[in-house]
C-alpha cells in the first residue's frame, strides 16, 4: 500500500540552534492536516501533532523523544507564513524561488512523483543539497519517496518557544535527526509530495512521551 500526502514543507534554522520543519498537508490519507517536528539546540527531537491520529502515523514513521498533542494551525497570507503549535510560534516571508527550484518546475508533476523517478533523482539531490536524501527509511518498516516540485528561500522569520525569542533566521545547521535525511540546510519551503508505502497498523512507542 503506498500513501500520498501532497503538500509543503518549510525547514528554518533560528541563532538559538532550535530547528523546525513545517508540514501542510492539504491532502492526505489523514485529511488535511499540518504538524511540526522540532529539534532544540540540545538535540531533544519533539514532534507537535494535532491529533493522536496524526501523531501515531508520524511517531511511526519518523524518530522523536516526544510527541505532544497541541492545535496546529497554518495561516498563509500572500508570501507570509503564521504557524501556531503550542510552544511554537513561527512568522516566515516566503521569498524567491531558488534555480533548483526552476528546475524542478520544468519536470511534470506525473513524472516527479514516481517512485522511479525519485530514486533516480537522489544522486544528483545529494550533491545539490548536502544532507537532502530523496528516499529511505527510518524504520518501522515504512519507506519514502520525496517528489519535489519546487523550491523557494525563506527571506525571514520569527520564531518563539515556550514564549522565549530565538533569534535570527539561521541554516538548519546541524542537519535535523527525525528521519534518513534533513530539509536543505538554506531555509527554505518545498512543494513536495512524499509517498509513503509498507505502512502498518500504528502501535504506540511506550519511550515516547505523548502530552496533551
Amino acid at each position: 500500500m503506498t500513501d500520498r500526502f501532497d503538500g509543503w514543507i518549510a525547514g528554518v534554522g533560528t541563532a538559538s540552534g532550535l530547528r523546525a520543519v513545517v508540514g501542510r498537508w492539504p491532502r492526505s490519507p489523514l485529511g488535511p492536516f499540518a504538524d511540526v517536528m522540532v529539534e532544540r539546540a540540545d538535540g531533544h527531537r519533539l514532534l507537535l501533532a494535532p491529533s493522536e491520529r496524526v501523531a501515531g502515523y508520524v511517531a511511526a514513521t519518523y524518530r522523536f523523544d516526544e510527541v505532544r498533542i497541541v492545535p496546529v494551525t497554518v495561516a498563509v497570507d500572500g508570501a507570509w507564513w503564521r504557524v501556531d503549535a503550542g510552544p511554537l510560534d513561527l512568522r516566515f516571508l516566503v521569498g524567491g524561488r531558488t534555480a533548483l527550484g526552476v528546475l524542478l518546475r520544468t519536470v511534470p508533476p506525473s513524472l516527479a512523483t514516481r517512485a522511479g523517478w525519485i530514486r533516480a533523482a537522489g544522486p544528483a539531490a545529494r550533491l545539490a543539497l548536502p544532507g537532502v536524501r530523496t528516499h529511505g527509511t527510518a524504520g518501522g518498516g515504512r519507506r519514502e519517496f520525496y517528489g519535489a516540485l519546487d523550491l523557494r528561500r525563506i527571506a525571514a522569520a520569527g520564531v518563539r518557544w515556550e514564549g522565549a525569542d530565538q533569534g535570527a533566521l539561521a541554516p538548519v545547521d546541524p542537519p535535523v535527526r527525525f528521519g534518513f535525511g534533513s530539509t536543505p540546510a538554506a531555509p527554505s519551503l518545498v512543494r513536495i509530495v512524499t509517498l509513503v508505502r509498507g505502512a502498518p497498523p500504528f502501535r504506540p512507542p511506550v519511550h515516547k512521551r505523548i502530552r496533551r
